[in-house]
């Protein structure tokens, strides 16, 4: 077995610059963008790129085997740059060979070409920004490289996991998104694969899509052959959509529905061409956009590159199978899901594929025409042919990625499509079947249609359901808000406005506003007996209570959250917080290991009870748990800090301000663990590393300063508050409801600071 490499080294990439970061807050709160919100607070946007390139070095990590050669950017978003196929010296995604930006992002710049990563929304903020990154090599001869993101608008956070196998010609993708927040989240992910494209190009859907849609499945047409308009084109004399050169306009469609785990697309000319293979109900979207080859389309094609020429993005959805589709993500869940990208060769039809073979029927007129590409080096195969349960035609086999397999078998007279099924096995096991899909007599689906006003919808539950399809889906123009009132002023007791609406109070800090909508809420669920069947609403009056510092309360609340088992998680996560606030650690690590019970990859959870076990003593047991936490997530912030706090050693140090890059954000939010768990002087030594000399932006100096206070150190706590009301207030966006209890206390205490007012 080969070993597979992996390794970082320079690359000097020609570049064209963007330009320098706004430094003043741009809140966009009405913008559309990719269907949905283009709210980009609190990132900074960057509005202009340059037209003059120059050579520029960028950090490169590669993965290679004997079939493939990976190049992965974390200092652009963790994007895959290239893709490459040694047995065929081909490109099996998209190589820009420049970095040529373009603002198309949500928050300014965006480049083509390669995979790029779409988190937790549509060209994501941090498309163009560093990430968090690490490699390894693993015992069985594989080697991984991990890319890292926590999300500035919603506090989510991804890990995401690039492996290639000794023997496999399979780009393996495993995505991890949690949320450490404290209330739900949305999401949608697309994976952006770009191809090169041309006239002999052409998109492969699975042979059972129909149909397919554009964004927010405002439109729809029948596919692969289009007969009606579709992005204001006139098909009506049928044309295939699923050749690049039959679009001549921009134009994106989805599919509508798919059975199948696999797409895909194909180069004739040059008989090659990418796969794509997930489980299709975790991953379920599949979509292509081109620019179109006309004008418009090769105009963009020269704002992005030098010499490339056009592309496509073939892009595959998890959780979702539309722009925008969003889906939740509760307060201490992760969601997990595999992709796979692989290329191949020599077959002008794929009917089904997997991560180990794909396969070609072709049904002529006269002759059925066959073709096998296997990933790996695949040996004592059999392929048969089958017409009904008989098998009519059989082939061994022996295959590896190099080359293909192809033969044809004449087809028997009178016979129909759906008579006859490939099939590819070894002894053991059927690897892969493929048969032809000839239903398509299936009704062509309805395009959506957009919510009528508050007003106008008839019942409180749909009321209610409108609104939370709005946040759901980030809407840019429509207020939740507005279905949730008006929800309250035909039933003025409805729990599920109420704790929408308490919810929505609670992050902008009007926390006794918020906890008169929980009161509300569980005085209606309550009112015929004392268990409610959702927790939700006591959840967050906890939180909004830890808030307002009625700590001994919010215990009481959370207590009766867990009571219910979607809140048993984050609930007990928060009663072990509690407990070490009150400073009974033993109390608090029973409620820990129940927090993990109800979730093992929750890592605010194994985080607590790594920092529970160091202050009891038990270090060693800290240790079993960091080492749990960091299967779960290799680049998890707190589980490097909490190493270097167990043994205080200068490697550990440096690894930890490797692994976080001095991101202030990062900073602010690990902090944010230690002082809702009452570990004061550990978040104050956290930032210090941060604040060295002194010197910082305001909201590091404002935390500190309520920390020292936390600390009766008042000396310390005013010397930071005076830092903090001294330091440039440039690119200091706070957006956590955390900074906003922060600031107010510091506007009550220091009247005279204009800087946290501000």
């Amino acid at each position: 077995m080969s070993i597979v490499k992996v390794w970082e080294e320079m690359v000097t990439i020609p570049t064209y610059p963007v330009g320098k970061k706004e430094k003043n807050p741009l809140f966009l709160e009405k913008r559309v963008y990719q269907g949905s919100s283009g709210a980009v607070y609190p990132y900074p946007v960057i509005e202009s790129v340059g037209k003059e390139k120059e050579d520029k070095q960028w950090k490169a990590l590669y993965l290679e085997n004997k079939y493939l050669k990976i190049m992965i950017l974390p200092e652009l978003g963790g994007r895959v740059q290239m893709a490459y196929d040694k047995t065929n010296d081909y490109h099996f995604v998209y190589y820009n060979q420049v970095i040529k930006p373009a603002l198309v992002g949500l928050a300014g710049p965006w480049i083509s070409g390669g995979i790029e990563f779409n988190w937790p929304q549509h060209h994501r903020p941090g498309t163009y920004e560093p990430t968090d990154h690490m490699y390894q090599e693993n015992e069985d001869g594989s080697a991984v490289i991990w890319v890292g993101e926590q999300d500035h608008i919603g506090r989510t956070r991804c890990s995401t996991a690039f492996v290639l196998q000794p023997d496999k010609a399979v780009l393996e993708v495993e995505a991890r998104l949690y949320n450490g927040s404290n209330t739900p989240r949305t999401f949608l992910w697309w994976a952006n694969p770009a191809v090169a494209v041309g006239d002999s190009y052409q998109s492969i859907f699975p042979p059972d899509v129909h149909a397919v849609m554009d964004h927010g499945k405002r439109d729809v047409s029948t596919f692969p052959i289009a007969t009606g308009t579709y992005y204001k084109m006139d098909y009506s004399k049928g044309v295939d959509i699923s050749r690049y050169k039959n679009l001549p306009v921009p134009t994106s469609y989805m599919a509508y529905h798919s059975d199948y785990d696999f797409m895909g697309c194909y180069d004739h000319e040059k008989q090659a061409g990418m796969l794509h293979v997930a489980n299709h109900h975790l991953v379920p979207g599949k979509k292509q956009w081109t620019w179109g080859n006309g004008d418009f389309g090769q105009a963009w094609d020269r704002n992005l590159t030098d010499e490339d020429g056009p592309y496509i993005e073939l892009m595959t959805g998890a959780f979702t199978d539309n722009q925008p589709d969003f889906s939740w993500l509760l307060p201490g869940e992760e969601k997990i899901f595999h992709q796979n990208f692989m290329p191949y060769k020599e077959l002008d039809s794929v009917d089904n594929a997997s991560t180990r073979a794909a396969l070609s029927l072709q049904l002529e007129e006269d002759e059925i025409r066959m073709g096998v590409y296997t990933m790996g080096p695949e040996k004592d195969l059999s392929l048969e042919l089958k017409r009904g349960s008989e098998i009519i035609f059989t082939q061994p086999l022996s295959l590896s990625p190099e080359k293909s397999y192809h033969s044809s078998f004449p087809r028997p007279a009178g016979s129909e499509e759906r008579e006859f099924s490939l099939v590819l096995r070894n002894d053991t096991e059927e690897i892969l079947s493929a048969w032809k899909e000839v239903d398509k007599l299936r009704p062509i689906p309805e395009p959506a249609k957009a919510a009528p006003p508050a007003e106008e919808i008839g019942s409180t539950e749909e009321l209610f359901l409108t609104g939370l399809h709005l946040e759901q889906y980030r809407h840019a123009t429509r207020n939740p808000e507005d279905y949730y009132r008006e929800g309250l002023k035909r039933d003025p007791g409805e729990s599920r406005c109420h704790t929408a609406l308490g919810k929505r109070e609670m992050l902008r800090g009007r926390f006794s506003i918020a906890k008169d909508h929980f009161r509300q809420a569980i005085k209606r669920q309550t009112f015929r007996n004392p268990n409610p069947y959702d927790g939700e609403a006591l959840f967050h009056l906890g939180w909004t209570l830890r808030y307002l510092g009625q700590d001994e309360e919010a215990y009481e609340k959370f207590y009766k959250s867990i009571w219910n088992g979607p809140w048993q998680g984050a609930g007990y996560c928060e009663l072990a917080r509690l407990s070490c606030t009150f400073g009974n650690m033993e109390q608090a690590l029973l409620e820990v290991d129940r927090a993990i019970a109800a979730g093992r990859h929750n890592r605010n959870a194994l985080h607590l009870k790594a920092m529970i076990l160091r202050k009891s003593g038990k270090k060693a047991d800290a240790v079993k748990v960091l080492e749990e936490l960091e299967a779960v997530d290799p680049l998890n912030h707190a589980a490097a800090y909490e190493r270097y706090l167990l043994h205080c050693s200068e490697k550990d140090l440096k690894s930890f301000q490797t692994l976080i890059r001095n991101d202030q954000f990062s900073y602010l939010e690990l902090a944010l663990d230690y002082l809702w768990s009452a570990a004061f002087n550990d978040a104050i030594a956290l930032l210090t590393l941060l604040t060295k000399e002194k010197t910082s932006a305001p909201l590091p100096c404002y935390y500190l300063g309520y920390l020292y206070e936390k600390t009766e150190n008042q000396k310390d706590a005013e010397t930071w508050y005076r830092l903090g009301a001294e330091a440039d207030p440039s690119f200091c966006f706070p957006s956590r409801t955390d900074s906003i209890m922060i600031l107010e206390h510091v506007i009550k205490s220091h009247p005279s600071d204009t800087k946290a007012p501000y």
